[in-house]
């Protein structure tokens, strides 16, 4: 595909580093296994033009279950035929995303192997971000001055306590049902949150990742991290400070929980 439509990039890989230029800014991607794993990285990512839309994708095969990794292969390879059926003038890029969704969670109920993947999407268009969401996988957009713009809210019992002040984000991060998720791509009930578009404002960052990232680093640091200095920086640095908390797991103060990890982290251009 050219790096005009269709897919600008794609990671499934153990680990991999990518600074990609899109149309209208760019993206720092990243994707490695978990410290001291054998297994393959069950994590995948994605990076998508789809006519004017540019989808950032990041999927999370669900850990400890057969056929993890080819879970999220799937959600990640049916997104990416997205923006052709887009090109094609076949459908517009909403009904695309849901309908590639769809035959995901099909194809990995077909493994009949228990395997389940979450998806975390964010569609930058016309100025405009929308977050499509399934599982525990987040999009967060933040401001040059730390505003946080857009959350989703995972899909999980803890995530929902966090959300209507049952837990506070300390208990939340240290609970041990944290890894529990009540939605994924490859159950007969799957579903698909979409949100409303967000106005990009200048200066903002846009963050689609993996618990590896967000089970390691409160939203405070994670803004403040993120929006600091060039994009490549910002990205080297959520990459670090999370592998630094997975590195430290005795840590009193702090979060750590051993994980893949993955984030794609975007920015457009000034004067867009």
């Amino acid at each position: 595909m050219s790096s005009e439509e269709g897919a600008l990039l794609l990671l499934e890989e153990d680990a991999a580093e990518r600074l990609v230029a899109v149309r209208g800014g760019e993206v720092f991607a990243f994707s490695a296994r978990c410290p001291g794993k054998a297994r393959a990285n069950e994590d995948g990512a994605a990076v998508l033009q789809c006519g004017d839309a540019l989808l950032l994708v990041v999927a999370d095969g669900l850990g400890g279950q057969p056929g993890a990794d080819q879970a999220s292969g799937i959600a990640i390879r049916a997104l990416a035929r997205t923006a052709e059926r887009v090109a094609a003038g076949e459908l517009p890029v909403r009904d695309a995303v849901m309908s590639a969704l769809e035959e995901a969670n099909r194809q990995v109920l077909d493994l009949e192997m228990g395997a389940g993947t979450t998806i975390a999407l964010a569609e930058v268009c016309d100025g405009r971000v929308r977050a499509y969401h399934v599982g525990d996988s987040s999009v967060v957009l933040n401001s040059r001055a730390g505003e946080v713009r857009l959350i989703t809210i995972p899909h999980s019992p803890i995530g929902y306590a966090l959300a209507a002040g049952l837990l506070d984000e300390e208990q939340a991060l240290r609970h041990p049902d944290r890894h529990i998720i009540s939605n994924m791509v490859g159950s007969r009930e799957m579903r698909v949150e979409v949100g409303s578009p967000v106005d990009l404002e200048e200066g903002d960052t846009l963050i689609v990742a993996s618990d590896g990232v967000t089970d390691n680093l409160r939203l405070g640091e994670l803004v403040e991290l993120a929006r600091g200095g060039t994009l490549e920086r910002a990205g080297h640095a959520l990459v670090e400070a999370s592998q630094a908390r997975m590195d430290d797991p005795e840590a009193i103060d702090a979060p750590s929980k051993p994980d893949d990890l993955t984030c794609l982290v975007y920015r457009a251009s000034s004067g867009r």
